[in-house]
């Protein structure tokens, strides 16, 4: 019997052609349009971008700052600064000076004179604190934010299980912190066309062990392939008629922050090997450790159905 498919949130009928649904980063693949100025929040894109896109960011806008300091203090008149270095330039001293200002550093080797200089050097001063005290928020929130780093096998893979066949993926967590409490949900997403448009439908994947409670190692999440499953009678080439993609959330509780994580990811149906079988990727040393290797994750062997 054909099971009911449900919208999880990803509409189920489009026009055009899709990539995947969900990016091996675990982004969704959905752009906005049409945004205004007020929907974007910096802040929010400065805590998710990588570091080196942030410390790029923070680096091209002190310089800027500084730069754009500098050319107040030029076009107010450099005389206006007193105690300039003689064997640098105009732009160079003022640059300098907006630097030791905006960072409060205050040598005093060089300080303004007059109304005018006086009244730029405190507004910079005062955009200074306001500046690093967000740059600073911005860096405990980077710091302190939970996060998932979960690694899932490049392939997910469809297996021998005990007197049938079972669809499989392995997962393990890359860093060392303590998660708990781990679950595992998995659909199916076909696509079909239908009235000149594309529908997709979607099937929730019962799991052979939809939780475990520690998270040390490994994880091999198992769909068993029998009469009730989607995929019973399936073949590869069944599945890429109709696009299927996995499409997976696992949830678990970060013991060292005391907070929920998420992680997504995808399969598509070209990222599905049949007749293959996981090797275990840790191994026992000679005192009687563990010892989990993690490029291994994807290590296959294949066997017969």
């Amino acid at each position: 019997m054909k099971q009911e498919s449900f919208d999880p949130g990803l509409t189920t009928t489009f026009s055009g052609e899709l990539r995947r649904t969900i990016n091996r980063d675990g982004s969704f693949n959905v752009h906005r349009k049409g945004m205004r100025l007020r929907d974007v929040n910096l802040y929010l894109r400065l805590i998710d971008t990588t570091w080196p896109r942030f410390l790029a960011i923070v680096g091209l806008a002190f310089i800027a700052i500084n730069v754009l300091f500098a050319y107040f203090y030029i076009a107010l008149g450099i005389e206006h600064l007193q105690g300039t270095e003689p064997e640098m330039s105009a732009f160079v001293n003022a640059f300098f000076f907006s630097v030791h200002t905006l960072t409060t550093v205050g040598y005093g080797n060089v300080f303004p004179r007059g109304f005018g200089a006086n009244a730029v050097a405190a507004l910079e001063a005062t955009t200074g604190l306001m500046l690093f005290a967000l740059a600073t928020g911005l860096l405990y929130g980077r710091f302190s934010r939970p996060s998932a780093r979960i690694l899932f096998s490049d392939h997910a893979i469809v297996a021998p299980y005990q007197d049938g066949t079972s669809l499989q993926f392995r997962i393990t967590n890359a860093r060392t912190n303590v998660l708990m409490d781990l679950n595992a949900r998995v659909l199916l997403m076909t696509v079909d066309p239908v009235d000149g448009h594309l529908k997709r439908d979607y099937f929730a994947l019962p799991l052979e062990r939809p939780s475990v409670y520690f998270f040390p190692l490994t994880w091999t999440v198992v769909h068993p392939i029998d009469s009730a499953s989607p995929l019973y009678g399936k073949t590869a080439e069944d599945l890429k008629k109709v696009s299927a993609e996995l499409l997976i959330l696992i949830q678990g509780f970060d013991d060292t922050f005391s907070q929920l994580v998420n992680a997504r990811y995808s399969y598509r149906h070209d990222e599905i090997l049949w007749g293959a079988k996981f090797v275990p990727a840790f191994h026992v040393d000679p005192d009687g450790d563990l010892v989990l290797d993690l490029e291994r994750l994807d290590e296959l062997k294949m066997v017969g159905s």
